[in-house]
């Protein structure tokens, strides 16, 4: 039998292709003629008119793991909802406190008002995840995304290790140690992630144990994010559109709105909410719930005026999980749709050779099964 087709790769600037711009945002957010390459087509470029907001009932975390049977029911049946239809809902009372939330954003800012120079000293390595990036210049040569991103990987190993300050530190200097905070956020994380897993796991009918194991030490990636201001900022996007294909998203936005989620065939914002965090379904989750659960187009904008921050924690499982349904949510009624895969290929395949966009997982999937076969 033949070997698998490649599948399709990143777009890359041919041989004769001027170099790719540098995204340096102290000087773009005062350029009225940006460059060619963060021009979106037509159809994806941001209206003009601010679209309807989603409603989103806010879950009540802290009430349903109180265990009281009436704030448990509310909470699975509103969760269920959500993740059936368009796989995004809000926690509140969630137990990360207010002064790290504040600091993980305070440190946020110091980072990105550097100049360019200083935040290449973690620049990110085509095929990486983890390091500085600025628009993905590296990976694509059209449609970039007018932002610029911190990444760094996430190990939870019970608080054997600071991988996260670690990194910081050996990447930018002594200086950096006060980043460790993000070692104390991603370790807030994880523990917020468990809870949730719990509430999946209700709601999806498999008990409150059986996600949350599958999730202790996982292995995942912590994510800051910077959309500076945009002089034109209806012909870009800050993020394009796309489906997450870790398994859950959990992300605290500034005050400055700027995430939309595309639903019943048009887009809607998100309000910014400081005392809730936003949590949507990735792709691995809806592998892992038999396409149960629904992992939702989403993008993000940027505005003239204000720079737009936020906070992404992105959870996947340990790199040795294999992704695959429990049996309750296999049967007659729902065959399996996916199939079994780990982690850290599914990553792979989408730094290496395709970018993340509203087809991942089924492009995924045909392509493991050619190369299984």
């Amino acid at each position: 039998m033949p070997p698998p087709p490649p599948p399709p790769r990143p777009s890359s600037p041919p041989l004769d292709h001027p170099k790719p711009p540098v995204f340096d945002a102290s000087l773009l957010k005062h350029e009225l003629n940006i460059p060619p390459q963060f021009i979106w087509p037509d159809h994806e470029k941001p209206s003009l008119h601010e679209p309807p907001s989603l409603i989103v009932p806010p879950i009540d975390l802290g009430a349903f793991l109180s265990g009281d049977p009436l704030s448990v029911s509310t909470a699975t049946r509103l969760v269920d909802e959500a993740c059936k239809k368009h796989g995004f809902f809000l926690v509140i009372n969630h137990g990360v406190s207010e002064e790290l939330i504040n600091e993980a954003h305070k440190n946020m800012d110091l980072f990105f008002d550097m100049p360019l120079k200083e935040k290449q000293r973690a620049q990110r390595k085509v095929g990486d995840y983890h390091g500085y990036a600025s628009s993905f210049t590296g990976r694509y040569s059209s449609k970039l995304p007018w932002k610029e991103t911190l990444s760094f990987r996430y190990c939870d190993d019970g608080g054997s290790s600071n991988v996260v300050e670690e990194y910081l530190v050996n990447t930018m200097g002594e200086d950096f140690r006060q980043f460790g905070i993000y070692q104390d956020y991603s370790e807030a994380m994880t523990t917020l992630s468990l809870r949730i897993m719990e509430l999946l796991g209700m709601s999806l009918g498999v008990g409150p144990t059986h996600l949350r194991e599958f999730f202790e030490g996982n292995e995942s990636i912590m994510r800051l994010n910077n959309y500076p201001p945009c002089l034109k900022a209806h012909e870009t996007l800050g993020t394009g559109p796309h489906r997450d294909p870790n398994s859950l998203t959990i992300l605290h936005q500034d005050n400055v709105g700027g995430l939309q989620v595309f639903i019943d065939q048009q887009w809607h914002s998100i309000i910014p909410n400081s005392q809730a965090f936003v949590v949507n379904i990735g792709d691995t989750f809806m592998a892992l719930s038999n396409g149960i659960y629904k992992s939702c187009l989403h993008r993000a904008v940027v505005n003239k005026q204000v720079p737009r921050k936020s906070l992404t924690f992105f959870l996947s499982p340990n790199m040795d999980k294999v992704v695959s349904p429990p049996n309750g949510l296999v049967n007659s009624d729902n065959p399996r749709i996916y199939p079994d895969f780990t982690w850290p290929t599914l990553l792979e395949f989408t730094q290496k050779h395709y970018r993340a966009d509203t087809e991942t997982l089924d492009v995924f999937s045909d392509w493991l099964q050619c190369k299984t076969n």
